[in-house]
């Protein structure tokens, strides 16, 4: 697509923004809420919304190649971004769920369920691609050196002589040739025992007219047959119920592949704008320093001068030249021009705004609290009209705001007909590098000044005989009390234990000992699942349904990877410091662990029990791991810390046969990611298969969130079913029930379903499709040999998580709606 393209995408996004904004500012929109449904119905409707325009933004960000639109529209981005994940944080917290369903939303808004799948920015790979490529090729090199030893000692050489090889071959060889000479025999039978047959039977007597009238017919309702079904094919591929294979996506000369490739060509032409517009930002500050610095400086000097005299001539003395800390020579002219009164107005309402919003969002907390204890008595509960929900003061909608009117003045009306390959507006650069230079100057300005307003009073001072003690002093005290406050704030930090090593050290130190570990490139789209299209209807008949993968991957990546991809957004959205995914055999936990660090580019730290055991033994060693891991996660951001059997941290008694000592991180695994602040990007994800066995309460004290996740529905299977074969080499014939190997599946996992795909299509199988289709019986005998996951161990895993703080919030929330 061209330019203009994303830039009236661009434009209709920021329209929509604008609508947005002013419909959240409202005042029947910031009216607080009494019933829980309708203002859960209010904030799903905001967030489909914002997710439309997120999409929209993402998209002309991936693609625009003006180097500062990109840097505008970054800021619109993040701001969208994590002000989904604050309507994410209000909806869990009035429906005490991390899945949500908008079937109804959706089919009020006309949407279908592809309109609202949250993508994952590009720029969360893009912009760091360098730094990805140096630690991959780092932990490569490390595992080349490392483990030349350990593959060689696995890998042993079978001895043979060349006696017994010669007979293996020949014993080989003999029994091809005797399978040919038994083929050859067998066809040789078969054409005497026809022969027989037709001596038996004699010559035949029919008419050459009637018997070629016979083949005629036949021919003739083959021929038609065909075309037939050739044309009902080409209906169900115009109607799209049939995908076409004769046009396949993966072509190159398809419509996808011209896109996409049109779509790379960007992307470079993007990253050589942006090389040119660093450039030009080093350039054109030095032209402006050399052509306009002396004259800058010169009007500086003799601005601060006549303040001198100004001020001389009103006060009789000369005046005290502001500090740096406040803002030296820029200080005067705002007090000169009665901005720093008004400026410090402002600043002062609103750190006053802001403590009354804190007393707001407190006295909140206590009315929920109250309506909590109400609700639970009965009807009671709904008596006070003036307690209700109301949505959480955003941090992210001053920053859209302000990139918002950015685009308003600067790009919205640009002409750009001179620019029609999108490279960076020297004006701007100007305009912003004027400002910088000026700020240089200032600071050199400010030092020569003070000095000549030392020398003017030191003069005026000799004339009157007096000493200037009284400055000197009242300085040091300024000067004492700042110390003291920067004393006063530093708090304690944990020791650094190795203070003399160097980061790629410390990383080539945890590759070695297999804690810091590749993982597979596997995107989270890969994590196949379809839209629960039912859940809304089911929650109003009060029977809680169990979420889809298609919400799974929803949840995933709302919590484990747009966080983690900005460090802006890490720090002010609702912080995540710990996912705990549980669900049967096979359901994809350790894909989705993949997926969250190839959508990142993360470093992966593996700290499994059966993985750590062994490794850095001791307390003192212990120490030491966890000294590495965040280290090298905060130095090295995002970084992922995984842990594998979860519930074995906390489980009650460990086995007598379990020699990995489990229960090794119990207590210092919740101290640490207690400690992490908003500004540290690591996230620590648990896997689980048997939750149950720990202990409920020191698991969610130490996870913060727990993901449950089912067996696929009937419509994840179908899913499921057909692009596996898809993406294994298979055709979907009209032989192939895809509807009724989706029904009999029921119980099997997506891992069981690959399993099952990859024994039915080998190398041989795929070159018989054009003679033998695929049926819906071969795939049956494989899945057959499988366990499915019965009804009960799904009912364990929503029993446990009924025991969890969320599970616990919920069962409340459904009694009191009860009642």
């Amino acid at each position: 697509m061209s330019h203009s393209t994303y830039n009236i995408q661009w434009n209709e996004a920021q329209n929509h923004i604008k609508e947005l904004l002013e419909y959240e500012a409202a005042p029947e929109t910031q009216k607080p809420e009494t019933d829980r449904v309708s203002a859960f119905q209010t904030a799903a409707v905001i967030y489909i919304k914002y997710i439309q325009v997120f999409r929209k933004l993402e998209e002309c960000y991936y693609q625009i190649v003006h180097p500062q639109k990109r840097i505008v529209l970054k800021h619109v981005l993040d701001g969208t971004m994590g002000r989904l994940l604050e309507l994410k944080n209000e909806m869990v917290n009035l429906e005490f769920s991390e899945y949500h369903f908008f079937d109804d939303v959706l089919s009020d808004m006309k949407l279908t369920p592809a309109d609202i799948e949250i993508p994952v920015p590009r720029y969360f790979t893009q912009d760091n691609e360098k730094d990805i490529k140096d630690r991959m090729k780092l932990m490569a090199e490390t595992l080349a050196k490392y483990r030349l030893d350990e593959t060689s000692d696995k890998k042993e050489e079978i001895k043979m002589s060349l006696e017994e090889a010669i007979k293996i071959i020949q014993v080989h060889e003999r029994a091809r040739q005797g399978c040919l000479r038994a083929k050859f025999m067998r066809e040789i039978r078969a054409q005497e025992e026809r022969e027989k047959m037709l001596a038996m039977q004699g010559a035949s007597t029919m008419d050459p007219d009637v018997a070629s009238t016979i083949i005629q017919k036949v021919w003739k309702g083959y021929s038609q047959r065909n075309k037939t079904l050739k044309l009902r094919e080409e209906e169900l591929i115009f109607i799209g119920m049939q995908p076409s294979s004769d046009t396949p996506t993966h072509h190159k000369d398809s419509p996808v592949s011209k896109v996409s490739k049109r779509e790379e060509e960007r992307v470079l032409i993007q990253a050589q704008h942006e090389r040119e517009y660093q450039d030009a930002l080093v350039n054109i500050k030095e032209k402006i320093r050399e052509a306009e610095g002396p004259d800058i400086k010169e009007n500086m000097q003799d601005q601060i001068r006549q303040w001198f005299i100004e001020t001389r001539d009103a006060t009789g003395k000369f005046p005290d030249y502001p500090s740096d800390d406040e803002g030296g020579s820029a200080a005067i002219f705002k007090t000169k021009n009665g901005e720093g009164g008004e400026e410090g107005a402002e600043g002062e309402g609103g750190k006053k705004k802001g403590k009354k919003g804190k007393k707001k969002k407190g006295e909140k907390k206590e009315k929920k609290k109250k309506g909590k204890k109400k609700g639970g008595k009965g009807k009671e509960g709904g008596g006070d009209d003036e307690e209700g929900f109301k949505m959480v003061p955003s941090m992210f909608i001053p920053g859209i705001e302000e990139a918002s009117s950015t685009y308003e003045d600067i790009w919205k009306h640009r002409d750009e007909t001179e620019n029609f390959q999108q490279k960076y507006d020297a004006e701007l650069i100007k305009e912003l590098k004027r400002g910088e230079v000026e700020s240089e100057i200032r600071v050199q300005v400010d030092d020569l000044m003070r000095q000549e307003l030392k020398n003017l009073k030191a003069a005026i001072e000799r004339d009157k005989g007096k000493k200037g003690k009284k400055g000197k002093k009242s300085g040091k005290k300024k000067g004492g009390k700042k110390k003291d406050k920067k004393g006063g704030k530093k708090g304690k930090k944990d020791k650094d234990l190795t203070p003399d090593r160097t980061i790629e050290s410390l990383y080539e130190e945890l590759v070695k000992e297999g804690i810091l570990v590749q993982y597979p490139k596997v995107k989270i789209s890969d994590y196949m699942g379809e839209y629960s299209y039912l859940g809304t209807t089911l929650r109003q008949a009060n029977i809680e349904p169990m979420p889809s993968l298609s919400d799974v991957r929803r949840v995933i990546t709302e919590y484990g990877v747009l966080p983690m991809g900005s460090q802006t957004v890490h720090e002010t959205a609702p912080h995540v410091k710990s996912i705990m995914i549980a669900g049967p055999h096979g359901t994809g936990k350790r894909m989705l662990v993949n997926a969250i660090c190839s959508e990142l580019g993360a470093n992966l730290i593996d700290l499994t029990a059966e993985n750590i055991c062994g490794r850095y033994p001791g307390k003192a060693g212990l120490t030491m791991l966890l000294h590495l891991v965040m280290k090298v996660g905060k130095l090295l951001q995002p970084t992922v810390v995984y842990i594998g059997n979860a519930e074995k941290t906390f489980v009650k008694k460990v086995p007598k046969n379990d020699m990995s000592d489990p229960k090794r991180l119990k207590k210092e695994l919740p101290k640490i990611i207690k400690k992490l602040a908003p500004e540290d990007r690591i996230l620590f994800v648990g896997t689980s298969l048997t939750p149950w066995d720990a202990d409920v309460k020191s698991l969610c004290q130490c996870y913060q969130k727990i993901v449950l996740i089912p067996r696929p529905d009937y419509a994840s299977r179908f899913l499921l079913f057909k692009e596996l074969i898809l993406r294994n080499g298979g055709r979907l014939a009209p032989t192939l029930d895809l509807s009724s190997l989706a029904k009999i599946s029921d119980g099997y996992t997506p891992g069981h379903i690959i399993t099952a795909v990859k024994h039915v299509l080998t190398e041989r199988r795929v070159q018989q499709l054009h003679r033998k289709p695929l049926t819906a019986l071969e795939f049956v005998t494989p899945l057959a040999r499988i366990d499915p996951i019965y009804k009960e161990e799904e009912e364990q895993f929503k029993a446990f998580y009924d025991k969890t703080t969320m599970g616990k919030k919920r069962q409340l929330l459904l009694k009191g709606d009860e009642e």
